[in-house]
C-alpha cells in the first residue's frame, strides 16, 4: 500500500503531468463489473488521478438522471466498498483520496448501512445542536471504516424554493442562521474524526426550480441580496477553517459581472467571489462535472476539465475525459497554476490519509441517536396536545396510504388502543359505510418520494381524497416525509397537523408517543408553508 508523501517530498518526485493528474477525481461505481473495474484501475496507473468519488452504480440517480435504468440491489455493497478502495489503492503510485456523498450516512450511497436523519429534519431541532454533532461524529466513523477520507458534505444552501427539485430536504431549511448553526455542528463532528468536510453548492443552489443534474439553474439576484443570505453560510463558516468548498452549477449574474456562465466555470465567481472577497484559502472541487448543466455545452474532449480548473478549481470531480483534460490543462496553464491547485490537493491529501484507521471497527448504531433526533425534531404546526386528547378519548380510525405493520405509526398504536385502520387505497376503492359515519380519522401519510416533481409521489386522484377527508372529517394528521409535501394538502383545516420528518421506524416510535400524550412536540418547522 503506497504511503503518503509530504508536499515538499511531492513537489519533488512527482512530475508536472503527474501534478496535473493528481487534481482529477473520476468517478468510482461500487457495483462495476470485473471489466469496468479493470478499466478503472489503467485510468489510475496511467493518468496517476489524485482520488475518487464513489457512486453506487452507473444506474444511480448520481449518473442516470433521467432515471430510465433500473438500480440493482445488492446487500453486499459496503463489503464491497471496502474491497474496491483497497484494491484501487494498491493501483495507485501515490495514495487516493476517497470521496463519497454521505450527507445523511452511508445509507446514501450504499444498500445495509446506517441512515441517519435529513438535514431539514435536523433544522427543526431547538437550541441542541449536539444531536448534529454526533451526527457528523458516526458518519464520520462509517466513513472511516470503509476507507473514505472525503465527505463532500454538508449541504449549506438555504432552501427558500419550495420546489427545489434537488436540494430540498437535503438543507436545514430557510433560515441562515439556523443553517450556518447546524452546518457548522456538522462538520465539527466529522473534523472529530479527521474526516474532511466540504460545504456546498457555492454560491448557494437553494433558490432555484431547476436540477443542474438536468440544465442550468439561473438565479436573478442582487449581489446585496447573495451577500446577506445565501453567501452567510460560506462566509461564517470559511471564517471558522473549513478545509473545502464544492462550486455548484449555477449561473448567477450579479456575481460574474452579468455573464451568463455556470458558477463551476467562472473565475469571478470562484477566484473573485469565493477566493478574493471571502477570502477562502483551502480546497476549491467542482461538482460533478457530468452534469448537465455543465457537460452538453462541452463536447470538446478535455475542454471543460481546463475551464473548470482554469477558473479556480482544484479538484475535478466526475471529471470523464481524463487524459484529455490533462492534456489541455498542461498546454494551456502555467506552471504558477498548476502548483498552488496541486500544494491545496496535496496537503488535503496529507491531513486525510492520516486521519486513517489502521484496522476496521463496527459501523455505528443510529437507532439511540436517531430517536432523541425524533423526539427533539416532532412538530406540531396545527392544533395543541389537549386537541389530540380530547381526539384520542372520543374514538376515531386510521388511515394510511402506505403499507401498514406492527412496527409502523398505526401498528405501535394499535397495541394500545381499539380502532380499525383502512388503507387510502381502500377508501379511494369503494365507499366504506364504517368511514362515512365516522367523524375521526387519524391520517398517516408517508410522501412516495422525497423529492416535490410529480407532488412527491401523490396521484391526483390521492390528493383529491385525502383532501376530501381533511375538510369533511374531524382529521389529525401525521407526516412521516419531507414537510413541503403538506403543500399539497388543506393540511391548515385539519384539527391537527404533526410532522415527523422520515419514515424511519423510530420516527414512527416516537410519533405514536407524541399521539399518546408521553412526549411534547418540540421542533419547529425549519421552512415556510404556504
Amino acid at each position: 500500500m503506497p504511503k503518503i508523501l509530504s508536499y515538499q517530498e511531492a513537489s519533488l518526485q512527482l512530475t508536472l503531468t503527474e501534478k496535473i493528474g493528481q487534481l482529477f477525481m473520476p468517478a468510482a461505481f461500487i457495483n462495476d463489473s470485473e471489466e469496468e473495474i479493470q478499466a478503472l484501475e489503467q485510468l489510475i496507473c496511467e493518468n496517476h488521478v489524485g482520488g475518487l468519488c464513489f457512486f453506487h452504480s452507473r444506474s444511480s440517480a448520481a449518473t442516470n438522471f433521467e432515471g430510465k435504468k433500473k438500480v440493482i440491489y445488492n446487500k453486499e455493497s459496503f463489503r464491497t466498498l471496502q474491497n474496491l478502495i483497497e484494491r484501487y489503492q494498491k493501483k495507485a503510485k501515490h495514495r487516493l483520496l476517497i470521496a463519497i456523498d454521505a450527507e445523511w450516512g452511508l445509507a446514501m450511497r450504499i444498500e445495509n448501512t446506517p441512515q441517519y436523519p435529513y438535514a431539514i429534519t435536523m433544522g427543526a431541532i431547538q437550541d441542541n445542536t449536539d444531536l448534529v454533532f454526533q451526527v457528523g461524529k458516526n458518519i464520520a466513523h462509517d466513513c472511516k471504516q470503509a476507507g473514505i477520507h472525503y465527505n463532500l458534505a454538508p449541504v449549506v444552501d438555504i432552501n427558500n424554493n419550495s420546489k427545489n427539485p434537488v436540494i430540498g430536504y437535503r438543507s436545514f431549511g430557510e433560515d441562515k442562521i439556523n443553517v450556518t448553526t447546524n452546518s457548522l455542528a456538522y462538520l465539527k463532528g466529522m473534523q472529530s474524526e479527521g474526516v474532511i468536510g466540504s460545504i456546498k453548492h457555492f454560491p448557494g443552489h437553494g433558490d432555484t426550480a431547476t436540477d443542474s443534474h438536468l440544465g442550468l439553474p439561473v438565479i436573478e439576484k442582487s449581489k446585496e441580496e447573495l451577500l446577506n443570505n445565501e453567501l452567510h453560510p460560506f462566509r461564517k463558516l470559511i471564517e471558522e477553517g473549513v478545509d473545502s468548498v464544492m462550486v455548484g452549477h449555477l449561473c448567477v449574474p450579479a456575481l460574474s459581472k452579468g455573464k451568463q456562465i455556470p458558477s463551476s466555470i467562472s473565475k469571478d465567481m470562484i477566484k473573485g467571489v469565493l477566493r478574493h472577497e471571502l477570502g477562502f484559502k483551502g480546497v476549491v472541487i467542482s461538482d460533478a462535472l457530468n452534469m448537465h448543466a455543465v457537460s452538453k455545452n462541452y463536447p470538446v474532449q478535455g475542454e471543460l476539465e481546463w475551464l473548470a480548473f482554469d477558473a479556480g478549481n482544484d479538484i475535478l470531480c466526475f471529471a470523464e475525459q481524463i487524459a484529455a483534460g490533462i492534456k489541455m490543462i498542461s498546454e494551456k496553464a502555467t506552471q504558477a497554476q498548476i502548483e498552488e491547485a496541486f500544494k491545496r490537493v496535496w496537503s488535503l491529501k496529507e491531513k486525510a490519509i492520516r486521519a486513517e484507521v489502521g484496522s476496521h471497527s463496527d459501523l455505528s448504531e443510529p437507532d439511540q441517536l436517531n430517536t432523541e433526533i425524533a423526539k427533539a425534531s416532532i412538530t406540531m404546526i396545527q392544533g395543541n396536545k389537549d386537541d389530540i386528547a380530547s381526539f384520542m378519548k372520543n374514538g376515531f380510525i386510521g388511515i394510511t396510504n402506505h403499507p401498514e405493520t406492527e412496527r409502523s405509526f398505526l401498528g405501535i398504536l394499535g397495541d394500545h388502543h381499539d380502532f380499525r385502520t383502512y388503507s387510502l387505497k381502500a377508501v379511494m376503492g369503494s365507499s366504506l359505510e364504517d368511514i362515512e359515519k365516522e367523524g375521526n380519522i387519524l391520517l398517516s401519510l408517508e410522501p412516495p418520494q422525497v423529492k416535490p416533481t410529480n407532488n412527491f409521489g401523490f396521484t391526483e386522484d390521492e390528493i383529491h381524497k385525502i383532501n376530501e377527508l381533511i375538510n369533511t372529517k374531524n382529521v389529525v394528521l401525521y407526516l412521516f416525509g419531507n414537510p413541503y409535501a403538506l403543500q399539497l394538502f388543506d393540511y391548515h383545516k385539519a384539527h391537527s397537523t404533526v410532522v415527523a420528518y422520515q419514515n424511519l421506524k423510530v420516527f414512527q416510535e416516537v410519533a405514536a408517543s407524541h399521539f399518546m400524550g408521553s412526549i411534547a412536540a418540540k421542533g419547529k418547522l425549519p421552512v415556510e408553508l404556504q
